[in-house]
């Protein structure tokens, strides 16, 4: 505990007796369509693959409207959500029980509106638009991804809810967020007039999260270079200590 009061990260992330292994093909899904996969060390390669296998293993994969859930789906979506908890130590999102895949934009009874993606924390229910999740890796550099969105919110309000040491950290941080932004009028208003946030992420505290994790995992340099003491709040919520960050 002294640790983590200290350097506000877990002493450890990966301690594993055993590690699971993917198949060929589902090795070939990350090596060929995930960019931030292909970055890491031999043995975070390991470590990642294992907290897939184990992140598919634990959730219930379900397709809507005619989808067949294929392994490719289940590889790329958990590795979203493993990409952002890959500096936890608890990487299963307790909150989310099931993934529901629609092949399109579906129509959510929330809002009695059409979805692109949802997270519904009352069904621990995580759902997406298979062709949006798509289209947020054709373009690495534009700052909106469906799927880190949507997990974004799924890791926001599970750390709310849970008491492990990446979710305390995480809480302590965002706090301390909320409030270098609620005192710092002129970072506040630099924020609002430099448009390289999406205007959707001043919705809410949750939605700019979301958004602002997007433009971390996709612009790093930029949002660096841009909002420095944002930048690196967001670097230690998430413990990512990673190359490229």
């Amino acid at each position: 505990m002294a640790y983590v009061l200290k350097y506000r990260k877990p002493f450890y992330t990966h301690l594993y007796f055993t590690l699971k292994k993917l198949n060929k093909n589902q090795k070939s899904f990350l090596e060929n369509h995930f960019v931030f996969y292909k970055k890491l060390t031999r043995k975070q390669k390991k470590h990642f693959e294992h907290r897939v296998a184990s992140f598919i293993n634990d959730k219930d994969f379900i397709g809507r409207d005619g989808v067949v859930v294929t392994d490719k789906m289940k590889v790329l979506i958990s590795a979203t959500g493993i990409m952002l908890t890959f500096g936890f130590r608890d990487f299963y999102i307790g909150l989310i029980s099931k993934i529901v895949i629609y092949p399109t934009r579906f129509f959510s009874k929330i809002n009695n509106e059409y979805h692109k993606g949802e997270f519904n924390p009352k069904l621990k229910a995580l759902v997406l638009s298979w062709e949006d999740f798509k289209l947020g890796y054709e373009d690495s550099h534009d700052n909106v991804n469906l799927g880190i969105h949507e997990f974004a919110h799924a890791i926001h309000l599970n750390s709310i809810k849970e008491r492990d040491v990446s979710s305390t950290i995480f809480s302590d941080l965002f706090q301390e967020l909320t409030d270098l932004l609620s005192q710092k009028e002129s970072l506040r208003l630099k924020l609002l007039d430099s448009e390289y946030f999406r205007a959707y992420g001043y919705t809410n505290q949750f939605e700019f999260f979301a958004v602002i994790v997007e433009n971390f995992i996709e612009t790093p340099d930029e949002f660096r270079s841009q909002f420095p003491e944002v930048y690196y709040k967001v670097k230690q919520m998430l413990n990512f200590n990673f190359l490229g960050y």
